[in-house]
């Protein structure tokens, strides 16, 4: 059985109009939805759960424009729904409708590295490779 590589930086990446404008050295996913029970009067325990909406919560560590996205001076605060992509050995994992919740930077001014974005994404996909 052949081993594939660990992911790099260059296998997790924020996208914008179709273009690569942040690579991101790791990531941690939370999934979440506000499921319901629905009660019926003489029972003691719920009779059924709906399924509410889902909410992705995802926390960045370490991002790092690309030059294409510096030149255009596209900076973290300026990025609305964008996409989040995850490359693994068999499958894409695609985050869309994406904003950022919290940006925190350490370091120098003007450097375009971010120490952690937390991103809170609509949709989640998942494509085999």
């Amino acid at each position: 059985m052949e081993m594939k590589g660990f992911p790099t930086s260059a296998d997790i990446y924020l996208e914008l109009d179709g273009r690569k404008v942040a690579v991101v050295q790791s990531y941690t996913a939370r999934a979440s939805k506000s499921s319901q029970s629905v009660e019926a009067f003489g029972e003691s325990e719920p009779v059924a759960t709906i399924e509410g909406q889902k909410k992705y919560t995802l926390e960045l560590t370490r991002l790092y424009a690309t030059d294409d996205a510096v030149s255009d001076g596209i900076n973290f605060y300026d990025l609305r729904d964008f996409f989040l992509v995850i490359c693994k050995p068999d499958r894409k994992i695609i985050y869309s409708g994406c904003e950022w919740s919290t940006i925190h930077e350490e370091g120098q001014l003007n450097a375009m590295v971010a120490e952690k974005i937390t991103v809170v994404a609509s949709k989640r996909i998942e494509t085999r490779a």
